[in-house]
């Protein structure tokens, strides 16, 4: 009982907050964009506070990936997924070409968020961008396994796995790392940690009235079943 008062509480306090800015009417456009500016907070918010985030967006349609504009590591592997079951095509790096070899995969990726300028072509030339990373036990989503000292490249996932354009009569396909990488390259950074006071980050991420009202009623829905 006193673990639901202690939400009910909290709720009324955030609602202190909230009031004085539903009443404020914006630009759709505006609005969209701040609610979607705020989903990597809002959903390590979510998360401290005990509410699953995979609850909030399917509320609201937001995918709980960061949408800071910097991309990230793990953003790159959620890119490279979009390309699951695309044909191996050697030298393909665009769907117009029938398919994706592996560098191709990864410059498809980056290009799609919005990091492609600069990224070479071929996987024995993207094994010099970024930084090195030791080993595979160092290795971060999002990082370049280099294989065969540039023979082939795919994109590390984490848990061992990684996602790649394999060979020839094959597949974009998540697979486990199968041999020790040549090189391993970091060339984004990872997502920002969760922070360390989830009620202030709850705070900084309602900056719609819209956002602010889901959560609130997430959070109400959490005390009346807790």
């Amino acid at each position: 009982m006193s673990g639901i008062a202690a939400v009910q509480a909290r709720i009324a306090e955030l609602r202190q907050l909230v009031e004085p800015q539903a009443t404020t009417s914006t630009a759709a456009s505006s609005t969209a964009s701040a609610a979607s500016g705020a989903d990597a907070t809002f959903a390590a918010a979510l998360a401290a506070l005990g509410v699953d985030p995979t609850q909030y967006a399917a509320l609201t349609g937001s995918t709980a990936t960061s949408t800071s504009g910097t991309a990230t590591g793990q953003g790159l592997v959620e890119a490279a997924k979009k390309y699951l079951g695309v044909p191996y095509v050697w030298g393909g790096e665009t769907l117009d070409e029938g398919g994706l070899d592996c560098s191709g995969l990864v410059l498809r990726a980056m290009t799609d968020l919005g990091v492609g300028d600069g990224v070479p072509r071929t996987a024995r030339q993207q094994m010099t961008i970024g930084t090195p990373v030791s080993s595979l036990d160092q290795a971060l989503p999002g990082d370049l396994l280099v294989f065969g000292g540039g023979t082939h490249i795919g994109i590390y996932m984490g848990d061992g796995q990684m996602i790649d354009a394999p060979k020839a009569g094959s597949y974009v396909q998540i697979r486990d790392v199968f041999a020790t990488p040549t090189a391993i390259r970091r060339v984004l950074p990872q997502e920002a940690a969760a922070a360390a006071d989830p009620s202030a980050a709850l705070s900084a991420a309602l900056t719609t009235a819209t956002a602010q009202r889901t959560v609130l009623n997430l959070l109400a829905g959490t005390a009346v079943t807790s």
